[in-house]
C-alpha cells in the first residue's frame, strides 16, 4: 500500500486524537475470575514498531514514577465492556501494526522536522476556537481571552498557524488544550464506562462525546470549507501522523507491560482525571 493510499484510508476512519494501538495478537478470555496475562508481541517481528526504551528514557522514567507496573489482568469497575474492549484493543493493535504505524514512521523519517513542527502549528492553530469555546463555556475568561489572542496572532504573524508566534516574546501566550470532554468534566459529568472503540483508541462514553461535538463544531458554525472533503481529508490526516508520532515512546512502554490493555487503560484513565481535576485547580478527584 502506498502511503498516500494509507493516509487515504486513515481519513475514512477519523481517527481522534487518542489512538493507541500497537501490534499484539489477540488472544482468548479465560473464564472470569481467572488473571488474564498478556504477552507482548516481539518487536523483531514488527521492526517498524521496535523503539528501544531505556532506563533513562523520560517516557519510561515518567511512567514508572506513576507506579504503572501492570503483573496480570485486574478488573476495573470502569471497564465493564473489557471483554469487548480487549478484542478491539487487539483489532486496532492489528491496524496500527499494519497501517497507521507504518506510515506514520515513514512520514517522520522522509518529512523534515520544521515541516512536522508547522503542520503540528497548523493544526493546534485550526483548534483554537474550540479551545476558546470551552474556555468560555467553563467561565474562564482569562484563558478563553488568551486562547483568542493565540489564534489572532498565529493566524496573522504567525502565517496561518506554521509558526506559534504567540508563545514567543512578547507575548508569551501558552498553548493549552481543552474540548467539550472537558467542559463535561468540569460541570461534574462523570467519565463513564471506558471504551476502546474500533479505529478510534482508548476513550470513555463522556471523553467520546466530547470528540464528536470537538469535531462538529467548525462545521456546523461555519459550514465551508471546513465540511468539504478538501479541508476534511488533509486535515484528518495530519491530525493522525501528528498524533501518532507524538504517542510513539509511550506505546514502546506500554508494549513493554506484561499487560499493555490494562497499561493504556489506567494511564488514560489516570490522565484525563487528572486534566479535569487542573481545570478547577484542586487536586485529582474521582473521575
Amino acid at each position: 500500500m502506498s502511503i498516500i493510499g494509507a493516509a487515504f484510508l486513515l481519513t475514512m476512519v477519523n481517527p481522534s486524537a487518542e489512538i493507541v494501538h500497537p501490534l499484539i495478537p489477540s488472544v482468548p478470555l479465560p473464564a472470569d475470575g481467572q488473571t488474564e496475562p498478556t504477552v507482548p508481541p516481539s518487536s523483531s517481528e514488527h521492526p517498524s514498531m521496535a523503539l528501544p526504551i531505556t532506563s533513562q528514557s523520560p517516557v519510561a522514567a515518567e511512567l514508572s514514577q506513576d507506579d504503572i507496573v501492570i503483573t496480570g489482568r485486574t478488573r476495573s469497575p470502569e471497564d465493564p465492556l473489557e471483554r469487548v474492549n480487549v478484542k478491539t484493543f487487539a483489532l486496532n493493535q492489528a491496524v496500527d501494526g499494519m497501517v497507521i504505524g507504518p506510515v506514520t514512521h515513514t512520514y517522520t523519517r522522509l518529512v523534515p522536522l520544521p515541516v512536522q513542527l508547522g503542520i503540528s502549528n497548523i493544526l493546534s492553530n485550526i483548534h483554537e476556537p474550540v479551545v476558546f469555546a470551552n474556555y468560555t463555556f467553563q467561565l474562564q475568561f482569562g484563558k478563553a481571552a488568551e486562547t483568542f489572542g493565540r489564534f489572532v496572532i498565529n493566524s496573522t504573524i504567525g502565517a496561518a498557524g506554521i509558526m506559534d508566534i504567540a508563545a514567543r516574546k512578547p507575548f508569551r501566550l501558552p498553548r493549552r488544550p481543552n474540548g467539550f470532554a472537558n467542559t463535561l468534566g468540569y460541570y461534574g459529568v462523570r467519565s463513564g464506562a471506558f471504551l476502546f472503540v474500533p479505529l478510534v483508541g482508548a476513550t470513555t462514553v463522556r471523553d467520546l462525546v466530547g470528540t464528536l461535538l470537538d469535531r462538529a463544531m467548525l462545521p456546523t458554525a461555519f459550514g465551508k470549507p471546513f465540511n468539504q472533503p478538501g479541508y476534511v481529508i488533509p486535515v484528518s490526516v495530519g491530525r493522525t501522523l501528528d498524533q501518532r508520532a507524538s504517542l510513539d515512546d509511550k506505546l514502546a512502554v506500554f508494549r513493554g507491560s506484561p499487560d499493555p490493555y490494562t497499561a493504556r487503560r489506567e494511564y488514560y484513565l489516570r490522565t484525563r482525571s487528572e486534566e479535569i481535576s487542573a481545570l478547577h485547580h484542586k487536586p485529582n478527584i474521582k473521575r
